[in-house]
């Protein structure tokens, strides 16, 4: 298995992923960043991959996350990191599907998030079959969201990054109400890509369009705002 070790805000977590499959970046970041969780809350990650997205949210908050991966052997890859980042006492991984939850983690939690299959059954997939299965949703988007929303506790946060042509999917799964929309424009004046979803559980809140994140600047330098959150392992306030 070869891997290579990644660093993420600024050096302050370090994450070994695997050189041919799914390989986390920007996007695991900028929704660690956006999780609401306050010192001492319980945070549960669905498809956590290598653990980048946890790692980073364990690394701005005192919190305990556990981190649910299809892929055993990423699983385990994952709580290596944790070591890796001295961080095994706040963090673990476990090994299972996300439609098939494992019985230890049938309960609530404060937060849920999840960076889900970008990908329905259409276009093409790709020949390394761990990189096929992080980015093939079988068809399952809506089952990932209601089956998050069911670990999420009353007035609880269920939150998700999507590529923004799924966000009606989305929407036609979670409902409007207590659901906010935070787009992620790549430049100024150009169409979001990515959108993070917010759905608080119980809430009767109308639903929200909000101003969302610039994340570059006319060339490739990143904003002012981004590099916060990138670099400097800022939080990301999208609650409106």
């Amino acid at each position: 298995m070869n891997l290579s070790a990644d660093k993420f805000i600024g050096g302050r977590v370090l994450v070994r992923q695997m050189d041919g499959g799914f390989r986390s970046g920007l996007d695991a970041v900028v929704l660690a960043a956006s999780i609401p969780v306050k010192e001492g809350e319980e945070v549960l990650e669905m498809g956590a991959g290598a653990g980048a997205a946890s790692l980073c949210l364990a690394r701005r908050v005192n919190c305990s996350v556990f981190g649910l991966e299809i892929d055993p052997a990423l699983a385990a890859l994952a709580d290596e990191n944790a070591a890796e980042n001295d961080m095994s006492e706040r963090v673990r991984f476990v090994a299972g599907d996300v439609l098939d939850m494992p019985a230890e983690l049938r309960r609530t939690f404060e937060h849920v998030m999840c960076n889900p299959p970008f990908h329905d059954d259409d276009g093409q997939t790709s020949p390394d079959a761990g990189r096929a299965l992080a980015l093939q949703d079988r068809g399952a988007l809506a089952d990932w969201l209601t089956g998050g929303m069911k670990r999420v506790v009353s007035n609880g946060t269920f939150t998700v990054i999507l590529r923004a042509d799924r966000l009606n999917a989305a929407l036609m799964a979670l409902g409007e109400r207590g659901v906010s929309v935070f787009p992620l424009w790549p430049r100024a004046g150009e169409a979001a890509k990515r959108v993070l979803v917010r759905a608080v559980k119980a809430s009767r809140a109308p639903f929200a369009l909000l101003p969302g994140l610039v994340l570059h600047e006319a060339g490739s330098n990143y904003t002012r705002a981004a590099n916060a959150i990138l670099r400097d392992g800022a939080g990301l306030n999208i609650d409106g």
